[in-house]
Parts: structure tokens; sequence; C-alpha cells
């Protein structure tokens, strides 16, 4: 069975050296790809002479670096980390061996339920990442603990079958909700995190990239979920349309007369594009049904082909 760890990088040269030789040292079978996102700081040299496989993705962002490493390598089990030495090797054993094992498509690792907290220094990240696991969880019926970590394990199957989008931080969101909505096999397992180091920087803008992470649930909330998205929509017109069309309708049961047409021309308008936003989601749900079905039969051929490469 073939291990690649994949570490995306910007400017990590503090850290990077150290994330290689532990996650070497916790699977010695592995190989491990550093993606350099055109650092300056010499991250890539860094990398190579600590013993990692290093190859370039010039496209700016950590959506466009994933999408490169789940083009270009080829394993049975696919274990993400970031490399700025914020997570531990001490789980990489037990994600792998979760994907390789027990089939799972997706290990997460949860910093939420462990140190994250405690450790991370920015209160507007913990307060972000409540509300976007809140979000995700509500909107596509899911338990995850930690929908922004980076630290994630993978198999064949989800690699190869996952459209990535993104560009930038919110890749990790739109992750999870693909597994969620494709119904693939996840679990979440903690693990402990510590903060960067002193002069270590993130790279994560909070309120920008924040601002991503939640265009992006919409997004999918929309593409993913049509029925419940549109069906909320019309049912915001259609009580806005309701309430002002009641007062007409009492006043007019009272006097025999119409006298406010401009309010009863805009409830009518209310009313029809509730109509027609359920119409919509009512197509859009049929639509987003059968790419799910799609999603199987090609999961299943892409399956017979790895097997058939593998034997």
């Amino acid at each position: 069975m073939k291990i690649a760890v994949l570490i995306p990088c910007y400017n990590e040269a503090k850290t990077i050296a150290k994330v290689v030789s532990d996650y070497r040292a916790a699977l010695p079978e592995a190989d491990i790809y550093v993606y350099d996102n055109n650092s300056k700081d010499g991250t890539d040299e860094i990398a190579r002479n600590a013993g990692a496989i290093v190859r370039y993705e010039y496209r700016q962002g950590k959506g466009n670096v994933i999408r490169t490493m789940f083009r270009e390598i080829e394993a049975d089990c696919y274990l993400m980390i970031d490399g700025d030495d914020t997570y531990p090797a001490e789980n990489a054993r037990e994600m792998v061996d979760l994907v390789l094992e027990k089939h799972v498509d997706m290990v997460v690792g949860d910093r939420l339920s462990a140190t994250y907290f405690t450790e991370n220094k920015r209160p507007f990240h913990n307060l972000g990442n409540r509300l976007v696991r809140g979000l995700v969880n509500t909107f596509f019926k899911g338990d995850v603990r930690d929908i922004m970590t980076g630290y994630r394990a993978f198999s064949y199957q989800f690699v190869k079958s996952f459209p990535v989008i993104s560009q930038g931080f919110e890749i990790e969101t739109e992750m999870t909700i693909h597994a969620l909505d494709k119904n693939l096999s996840l679990k979440s397992i903690p693990v402990e995190y510590r903060d960067r180091p002193e002069d270590s920087v993130s790279k994560l803008n909070t309120y920008s990239d924040g601002f991503k992470v939640l265009k992006t649930i919409a997004r999918l909330f929309k593409e993913y979920r049509p029925l419940r998205f549109f069906g909320i929509l019309a049912a915001l017109f259609g009580v806005v349309g309701l309430v002002m069309f009641l007062p007409v309708l009492i006043e007019f049961f009272a006097t025999g007369l119409v006298p406010r047409f401009p309010t009863l021309i805009v409830s009518t308008v209310m009313m029809i594009c509730a109509l027609l936003l359920l119409v919509c989601g009512l197509v859009l749900d049929t639509v987003a049904k059968k790419h799910r079905q799609l999603f199987e039969i090609n999961l299943n051929i892409l399956n017979m082909l790895h097997k058939g490469e593998t034997k």
C-alpha cells in the first residue's frame, strides 16, 4: 500500500524541516511531497534537504495547490497536513490505518475537541470555526466537529473523485461538504493542536478568508440542496406577500372595495416569485439527485480501474 504525505507550503522556512522530519519518522514508508506555492524564503530548498519530494504550483492559493496534488500523485492513502508545525505527527499512523484498514474515505483531525481553543490566540478564529461548524452541520445534516482543519487523511476514491473548485483556504470546507453530500465514509479523531511558533506568520486572513468560507457554504448549499435553499427563499417571499395581502383582503370583505391597488399588486408579485422559486427548487433538486446517481456510477468505475492498476 502506497502512502503519500501532502504538504502545501507558502513561506514556511521556519518549520518545514521539522514537519518533514516528524512525519518521516511517523510514516517511514511514505513518500513526502512538499508543494511550494511561490515561497520567497527558501522553503523549497529546506524541504528538499530534509528529504521531501518538492514540486511547485505557481497559481497562488491553497485550493490550487491541492488541486494539483490530487491530480498528480497516485497513492492508496493520502495524508494532508500544513507546513506550519501546528499538527503533531503522533496521530498520523492512526489516521492512515483508518483509511487503509477500515476503508474510511476521509479522516478529519479534530482540533476543536482537543486543544485548539486554548492554544489559538486569535479569538475571531475561534468564533469563525464555531460558526462554520454550525452552518455546515445544520445545512448538510452532519456531525463533523472540525470543518476547517488542515489535518486529514483520504482514500484514493475520495481524492480522484473530488472536484476541486475553491482556490484558497475555503478548500477544507468544500471537502467536508462534498463528503457529507455524497455520503462518503467520514470519521473524526481528536488531535492535539499547537499554535504557530512566534516567528511564524499565518497566511489566513480572518475577515476576507472567513467571508470566502461563508460564501462557499452558501454556494454549495444552493448547488447540493437546491430544494431547501430555494424553499427557504420561497417561504420568505410567500410570507411577505401574504402579510401584505391579508389587510387588503380583510378590507375587501368589510367594504367591498380595494382602495390599495399598489399593495395588492406588490403582494401578488411576491406570491408569484415565491411560486417560481419553489418550482426552481424542485427542478434543480431532481438534477442534483441525478448527479448523485452518476457520481455513484463513476465511483464504481474508478474503484474497478484502481483495483486493476494495483493487481
